[in-house]
C-alpha cells in the first residue's frame, strides 16, 4: 500500500502535497463520530511523536459537546468545538493549565439560556482555560440602546459549524486546528469568526489566531475579549502578576481598597468575591506586549503575549474566594474593558468593522516551567517597560454608583 493509499484510507486529503494534511472534523454533512490520527499513522518522524482526537460527551448537560485533543507530546491541549472553539484546558506534565470550576461539566450551549439570571446565564457553561468573549460585544450585562446584552456576548455558546484539522508535512510539522464560528441575526449583525488554535510538537504553549469578519451591508460595533483563566498550581499566596504597565486603574470602588496590591494574590479567601484592575499596557515598536503569571517562589508561570493593535487594553480577574467557589484569576487582552457596552463607547473602546472588513486577533500562550524561564520572561517584560512611568489612577473609570 503506497502512502498516499494508507492516507486515503485513514479518511484523510492530501490536498496540497507541498504543504499540509487536511481533515475534516466536523461539517454539517459529516455523521458524528470518534477519530484520531498520529504522526506514526501519517509517517512523520518527528522528534516528538503527536496525536490529534475527537470525540462526543453523553450524559448531563455535556450530552452531544465535542472535545478535540491535540498532544503534541509536551502538551497536550483539549478545544471544544461546541462551545466557540474555547480552550478547555492545557496540560504539560504534571502541569495543568486551567482551573476548578464549580461548573464540572463541558455544557452543551444547548443548555443555557443566556438570557436567565439577569443576563448572567453565561456562568453556567464557564470552566475553561481560554473563553472567547464577544463579537458583537463584551462586558457585564445590562441595558444598551433599549437592547439588554447579557454577560460577554454570545461567542462562548456558538457552537462551530466547520472544523478541519490540518498539519504540516515538513518540519517543524505544526498543527492548526480552525473552526467557523457563525454570529447573524437578522436586521442586527452578520459576522463570521474564522477560528485557529496551532501549536508545534515539544512545544509548551500555543498560538490563537481569530479573524473577524463583518458579512452584512453596513459598518457594526464589535468587541473581544480574551478570558483567560488559571487557578493552581499557578494560583496561590503570593503569585504575582507582571506586564509594562502604561496605566492601571480599578474596575469599581471595592477594587480601589486594594489598589495598593493590585499585582499580588491572596490565597483562597471565603467570602472575597472578586477583584477587577483595567490595564493600558506599554508595547514594543512592533506593537507586541507580554504580561505574565508566576507562582509564589517564581518558578513555575504562563505567558499571555498579544498586539496591542489589535487588543490594547487589558483586564485583571482576581476572584480569589474559595476552592468550591472557584478559586480563579483572569488575564485578558481585550478591545475593551468589562463594563457594559453602553458605559465603554466615551472611553472610545467600541470600534466599528465596516462591510466586508476583517478584524484580526492574535493572541500566545507559553508555559514557564521554572525559574530560568520566569526570569527571562520577566526581562522581557522590563524590556517592553523601558523605564516608562506607570500612571496609577486611584478612581474607577466608570462611576457604576451613578450610572
Amino acid at each position: 500500500m503506497t502512502r498516499l493509499q494508507l492516507l486515503c484510507g485513514l479518511g484523510l486529503c492530501l490536498s496540497n502535497p507541498a504543504m499540509a494534511w487536511e481533515q475534516v472534523l466536523i461539517d454539517p454533512d459529516k455523521p458524528v463520530q470518534n477519530w484520531r490520527i498520529t504522526s506514526q499513522a501519517l509517517g512523520i518522524k518527528a522528534e516528538q511523536p503527536f496525536s490529534v482526537s475527537l470525540r462526543t460527551l453523553h450524559g448531563g448537560r455535556q450530552e452531544g459537546a465535542s472535545l478535540i485533543e491535540i498532544d503534541n507530546g509536551a502538551m497536550r491541549i483539549t478545544v471544544v468545538p461546541t462551545r466557540g472553539m474555547n480552550v478547555l484546558e492545557a496540560v504539560a506534565g504534571d502541569v495543568r493549565l486551567g482551573w476548578d470550576s464549580p461548573v464540572d461539566e463541558v455544557v452543551n450551549p444547548a443548555f443555557i439560556e443566556l438570557n436567565g439570571r439577569g443576563g448572567l446565564g453565561w456562568l453556567e457553561g464557564f470552566n475553561e482555560l481560554v473563553t472567547r468573549c464577544g463579537f458583537e460585544w463584551v462586558g457585564h450585562p445590562g441595558e444598551d440602546n433599549g437592547e439588554l446584552l447579557t454577560l460577554h456576548g454570545r461567542a462562548a455558546n456558538i457552537p462551530a459549524s466547520r472544523v478541519v484539522l490540518e498539519i504540516d508535512e515538513k518540519p517543524p510539522y505544526a498543527i492548526r486546528l480552525r473552526g467557523e464560528l457563525k454570529e447573524k441575526a437578522f436586521k442586527k449583525v452578520d459576522f463570521s469568526i474564522m477560528t485557529e488554535l496551532s501549536t508545534e510538537p515539544g512545544r509548551s504553549g500555543f498560538s490563537l489566531h481569530d479573524t473577524l469578519t463583518n458579512q452584512g451591508d453596513y459598518a457594526k460595533e464589535y468587541q473581544a475579549l480574551y478570558h483567560t483563566n488559571f487557578g493552581t498550581p499557578l494560583l496561590e499566596q503570593g503569585a504575582r502578576f507582571v506586564a509594562p504597565v502604561k496605566q492601571v486603574s480599578p474596575f469599581n470602588a471595592k477594587a480601589a481598597k486594594e489598589l495598593g496590591d493590585w499585582q499580588t494574590y491572596r490565597g483562597p479567601t471565603p467570602d472575597y468575591d472578586e477583584t477587577v484592575y483595567n490595564v493600558v499596557p506599554y508595547a514594543d515598536a512592533q506593537g507586541e506586549t507580554l504580561a505574565m503569571l508566576h507562582n509564589r517562589d517564581a518558578e513555575l508561570g504562563v505567558t499571555v503575549g498579544f498586539d496591542t493593535r489589535e487588543l490594547p487594553v487589558f483586564s485583571l480577574w482576581k476572584n480569589t474566594d474559595t476552592h468550591k467557589q472557584g478559586y480563579v484569576t483572569g488575564l485578558e487582552p481585550g478591545t475593551s474593558f468589562s463594563y457594559n457596552r453602553s458605559y465603554q463607547r466615551p472611553l472610545g473602546l467600541v470600534p466599528k468593522i465596516e462591510p466586508g472588513e476583517q478584524k484580526h486577533f492574535h493572541v500566545r500562550y507559553e508555559l514557564l516551567a521554572n525559574k530560568a524561564a520566569v526570569a527571562d520572561a520577566r526581562k522581557r517584560i522590563e524590556a517592553i517597560q523601558a523605564s516608562r512611568q506607570s500612571e496609577v489612577r486611584q478612581e474607577p473609570l466608570v462611576d457604576l454608583d451613578k450610572n
